[in-house]
């Protein structure tokens, strides 16, 4: 390599000896980034990005001529209306489809609900399967558009089968009585079949747009500009701000169409929303700006584990010199990515970057460069926040079907107004949108008089208090429920299971349903912008998905849940109810609720416990000097000829304060 390399110096790390390093003991040791314009990988010819992320481009991979006709608000209010319009097609169907599989298809409401809770876990679990295509192949914006129109295909199909009779069963002679006891016509499995493709088509498309419209919405702010983090922060907030306006649509407009005209208007109208979003979005094409995607992340994960574990033997201590392999400058192996500095968590994963002398700099898979390494670390280090809200969205979930069927036995009168029991998921909407409205005129003031943070709070601490929010809500819940039932029992309503009452109003539900649209703003906009601001340069529409992922596995472990306290608390064998009984008047659900609030108590605390341990990514400029031809055993490892660094602060309640 000789004259073409330089060493880059990270700060001095203390590093304890191993088995195979007792006789040495621990010792100071200066870690190094050797440059080698050598380097050849798999990768390309590497990268050079700008000073905050990778250098934006246009549609075509070619830097923009004039930076500032593009991006910016007018972009991003392009994606905004995609993004109302996706979730309103998800919420309408999540709202819809377990009555209409009850109503039209005659399948049972147990099973109906179990297949939509399915459809719903799956298309945001398998976000993943998104953010790795746009990362690694086409890029957010391509995979928006391909993903979009596959959802667009999918509610056509619905809209085909709730509108031509062949599709679904006979009808004739399927009144009320008749469905309660199971007389209808069922469906015949071709129509089920039908069904399920045409639903989980359109979960495949919600699983390619989820995790890529708020990164590429992110991607259209100037990471270089003096008020980029006071953009991204009203990004994010007015992002789920759409987000709650595509959910209150759903709510709202949509089921009542479904009441005056009809299923087939109603999923019809969902299609429409959804085809118009995508021409506004084709039509901002101009307008946006593009991230390089920067090749398989997988790959990369995987070549830096191979090269671990092949070194996994080799002491960090072997030699008077510890060789970490870099790339010159500020390109990066990785396309649509600049160098991450090199940091001390997991200490074995360096052990891919440790250049021994048969390495071969061209074979990723036994030499990884420094940035690939910390890249791993980095989704290492971003799991446990993300994990410790799959508990909000268990409680979301419960309260899709346990609130609705507490509604159900309530008076939902607002005057002479009769309020449909389908319609009162809006109300958590309507709080987050009020929340949303007036958050940077009452709540930004306040509260950073308090933390000291400009922006009110840090993305950790609006996690935290989204899920301390959440406890109280479901405590909330266990108390109402039980003033409920005991009422309920007191009245003689206690095999009246769906007879409302007219004395006690569905309204008490508001507190829950406000508190957890609280819980859901803080909650869920502060984990997008951490997940976007700390994932990799190339990797960021992965991080995102992990918040889609999140909320998946949390509709799968209600399931779960809703199973167990199903076997443990009832029997068939047996008299007693179980306590998410069907009567809701003979079942517990105030016992549930307290269990859940339990779970919160302990999730709140392990969320405590990550966000005290997890340091903010820094933005730290590198130390450089020049190779010395021979070092001697005493020669110092820690001179510098330059130093040129930037810290940006983060401060945290959960955490210390990092730079």
């Amino acid at each position: 390599m000789g004259s073409k390399e330089r060493e880059i110096k990270s700060p001095e790390v203390q590093l304890g000896a191993n088995s195979s390093d007792s006789k040495r003991g621990s010792k100071k040791l200066g870690i190094y980034f050797i440059e080698s314009d050598d380097r050849r990988t798999a990768f390309g010819r590497g990268y050079s990005g700008g000073i905050g992320g990778a250098t934006p481009v246009n549609i075509h991979g070619n830097p923009i001529p004039d930076i500032n006709k593009t991006g910016g608000w007018i972009a991003a209010l392009f994606i905004f209306g995609n993004e109302m319009a996706e979730r309103m097609a998800y919420f309408g169907l999540s709202v819809n489809m377990v009555a209409f599989m009850f109503y039209v298809m005659h399948r049972p409401f147990s099973s109906s609900a179990n297949a939509v809770n399915n459809f719903l876990g799956i298309s945001q679990a398998s976000s993943v399967l998104g953010g790795f295509i746009a990362d690694a192949y086409l890029g957010r914006y391509w995979t928006i558009a391909i993903f979009t129109t596959i959802y667009l295909a999918g509610l056509t199909g619905i809209t085909l089968l709730a509108t031509i009779k062949v599709f679904v069963p006979n009808q004739d002679q399927c009144d009320q009585i008749a469905l309660l006891l199971g007389n209808c016509e069922p469906a015949k499995s071709w129509q089920m079949m039908y069904l399920y493709t045409v639903l989980y088509i359109t979960g495949f498309g919600a699983a390619g747009i989820r995790p890529c419209v708020s990164s590429f919405g992110a991607d259209q702010f100037d990471e270089r500009s003096r008020n980029y983090r006071s953009h991204l922060d009203r990004f994010f907030n007015f992002f789920y701000l759409s987000v709650t306006v595509g959910a209150i649509v759903a709510f709202t407009a949509v089921v009542y169409i479904q009441m005056k005209h009809g299923w087939g208007a109603a999923f019809g109208s969902l299609a429409i929303a959804m085809g118009l979003s995508n021409m506004l979005f084709f039509a901002g094409t101009p307008l946006y700006r593009h991230r390089l995607p920067g090749g398989s992340p997988l790959t990369r994960v995987a070549q830096v584990l191979v090269a671990a574990f092949h070194k996994r033997n080799v002491s960090f201590q072997s030699s008077e010199f510890v060789g970490l392999y870099e790339l010159p400058g500020k390109r990066s192996a990785i396309k649509g990515s600049n160098k991450i500095a090199h940091t001390d968590d997991f200490r074995w994963l360096d052990k891919a970057a440790l250049q021994l002398k048969e390495d071969d700099i061209a074979n990723p898979w036994r030499l990884c460069t420094v940035t690939q390494v910390e890249e791993v670390k980095i989704l290492l280090k971003l799991i446990p926040i993300p994990a410790c809200t799959i508990m909000l969205s268990v409680i979301l979930t419960e309260y899709l079907t346990l609130s609705v069927q507490q509604a159900y036995t309530l008076n939902t009168h607002m005057g002479h107004l009769k309020l449909p029991v389908t319609c009162m998921p809006v109300f958590p909407g309507l709080s987050i949108f009020l929340l949303l409205s007036l958050y940077y005129s009452v709540f930004v003031p306040i509260s950073s008089r308090i933390t000291g943070n400009p922006h009110g709070a840090s993305q950790l601490q609006r996690v935290g208090i989204g899920l301390a929010v959440s406890i109280l809500s479901v405590a909330w819940a266990g108390v109402f429920e039980r003033y409920r039932r005991t009422y309920a029992i007191q009245h003689g309503y206690e095999a009246s299971f769906l007879t409302p009452m007219s004395d006690l109003s569905a309204y008490w539900l508001l507190i829950q349903y406000c508190l957890i649209g609280i819980a859901e703003v803080f909650c869920i906009v502060g984990l997008l912008e951490f997940l976007y601001e700390e994932a990799p340069d190339a990797m960021r529409s992965i991080g995102s998905a992990y918040a889609a992922v999140a909320g998946g596995l949390g509709c799968f472990a209600a399931t779960i849940l809703n199973s167990i306290i199903k076997s443990v608390t009832g029997g068939k064998g047996e008299r007693r109810e179980s306590w998410l009984s069907q009567n809701i008047n003979t079942g517990r659900f105030d016992y549930f609720y307290w269990l859940l609030t339990i779970m919160s108590l302990i999730n709140f605390a392990a969320f405590l416990y990550a966000a005290h341990c997890y340091q903010y990514r820094s933005t730290v400029g590198i130390q450089t000097t020049d190779r010395l031809s021979e070092r001697g055993p005493g020669s110092d490892c820690t001179s510098t000829n330059a130093t040129d660094s930037i810290r940006t602060p983060q401060l945290s309640m959960f955490g210390r304060e990092q730079y």
